[in-house]
């Protein structure tokens, strides 16, 4: 993550809490992120898109300001990593893969891997008419002085961008609004 999109990150860290449908617990040392989107895409086609990260997660939100240099190897021990130049992050890594079913993640996304907090990412894909539902969910822990209620609002608004543009990706092959 580049400094700007830190500072913008702190800075929305101290507006005052808004509720939002999105955050389900938000304490010092613990947040709770849950979204789910209806997608017209299949479960197996909503699954290979999650896997194909590189052409849904905004580039905005990488430590090299560019989606294409991301990948993600959807089994485990798989790397969900960031490669350029001479640099390499490895963001999170699959705890449990299930195709068409669950990508299960571990790792904490952005800022939140300096604070040394421990992160769980669940997409978990269902049937629903010819499409499917999707759920994030994105459980992090730390200790109280992690101070993860300030951040909590923060977090959702890069997850929940990010959830909007796979449910775009997933249903029209470009993440981007059109």
């Amino acid at each position: 993550m580049r400094p700007i999109q830190w500072i913008a990150l702190v800075t929305l860290a101290a507006l005052p809490l808004v509720t939002s449908a999105d955050v389900k617990q938000a304490t010092p040392d613990s947040l709770l992120i849950q979204g789910s989107r209806n997608l017209q895409a299949t479960p197996a086609k909503a699954y290979a898109a999650i896997a194909d990260v590189a052409h849904w997660w905004s580039g905005e939100h990488t430590w090299s300001g560019d989606a294409a240099n991301l990948s993600l190897q959807p089994q485990a021990g798989g790397c969900f990593c960031e490669r350029w130049k001479d640099n390499s992050v490895q963001h999170m890594q699959v705890l449990w893969a299930s195709n068409g079913q669950m990508l299960r993640l571990q790792g904490a996304l952005g800022p939140l891997q300096g604070m040394a907090v421990q992160g769980v990412l669940t997409f978990t894909l269902k049937p629903a008419g010819s499409g499917s539902t999707l759920q994030l969910e994105y459980r992090v822990n730390g200790v109280a002085s992690s101070g993860l209620d300030k951040i909590a609002q923060g977090v959702d608004g890069v997850l929940m961008e990010q959830l909007d543009r796979l449910q775009r990706y997933a249903d029209t092959g470009k993440a981007d609004k059109l």
